[in-house]
């Protein structure tokens, strides 16, 4: 069964993170997620990382995943407040 909180375990073992939320019903995730390896790149290549530390999860067990993704110090200007 997909939890958030296995959710959180894959993207936390796949990217250096230093923060990792992840929200949802079972079948509807939100996740922010905010780290280091993402200084430099598009939101897109952003979203790209944290879809390969969850591998074939998101082809099988994952049906909806909307992510907001950081580095550490956007992440910080926000207040640690996202939504």
């Amino acid at each position: 069964m997909v939890t958030n909180e296995s959710i959180e375990r894959s993207i936390a073992a796949g990217l250096s993170c230093t923060h990792v939320v992840v929200d949802g019903d079972g079948h509807h995730f939100q996740a922010v997620v905010v780290s280091d390896q993402f200084a430099g790149l598009s939101r897109i290549k952003q979203h790209q990382l944290v879809y390969a530390a969850l591998g074939e999860r998101m082809r099988e067990e994952i049906h909806a995943l909307s992510l907001q993704t950081f580095t550490p110090e956007a992440f910080a200007a926000t207040g640690g407040r996202v939504g």
